[in-house]
């Protein structure tokens, strides 16, 4: 007994299966209407599928945003990058930051990450909420130095924070005349 279907895939699945049989009995012209009626449906029930996914992107996209607006307010959040110029004389393993006397972030860097920073790369590090006032950074940078030397430095900045966001950059530079790599902040 044929039971109607009530969705359009219910339909086609139906219509591939009736196809053989009505194939079966010479009845070419009659199956294809129903093929190519099949064919139009599954390809506007593909492009709203395709649709559908973009807005669940966009969705997402818009979800995370607010997600940060809400979790680090402009008026409280700070935002640390590292960076590298050149970096002929240091290899970078891993950086450890301390904000306020407090470990805010340690990262261990694989060969691809420090490939990405010598091509100009920017890596966000920390991402987090201070209060207006005076704050200090004190960064340590690993990784091997000139001669294949185990090698590790720090830098130091204090800062005022104010109303607005404050965004720092941990900079790796190359010092040609002292055939030494530097290490500073930037303050945006």
């Amino acid at each position: 007994m044929f039971k109607p279907f009530t969705t359009i895939a219910g339909w086609m699945l139906a219509a591939a299966v009736a196809m053989p049989a009505a194939w079966a009995a010479d009845e070419k012209p009659a199956a294809a209407a129903p093929a190519a009626a099949a064919s139009a449906a599954g390809a506007g029930l593909d492009a709203r599928i395709q649709q559908a996914k973009l807005d669940v992107i966009q969705l997402n996209r818009d979800l995370l945003v607010l997600e940060e607006e809400l979790l680090f307010p402009a008026s409280t959040q700070v935002a640390l990058f590292v960076s590298m110029d050149v970096g002929k004389l240091f290899e970078l393993d891993s950086v450890q930051v301390k904000l306020d006397d407090k470990v805010v972030t340690n990262y261990l860097y694989t060969p691809l990450e420090v490939q990405a920073l010598h091509r100009g790369g920017v890596q966000r590090v920390y991402l987090g909420n201070l209060r207006a006032g005076e704050h200090e950074i004190v960064a340590f940078f690993t990784g091997k130095g000139p001669h294949e030397r185990d090698y590790k430095r720090g830098t130091t900045i204090k800062f005022d924070k104010g109303t607005d966001a404050k965004y720092i950059e941990l900079r790796i530079k190359d010092s040609a005349g002292k055939l030494q790599p530097e290490f500073d902040v930037k303050v945006w």
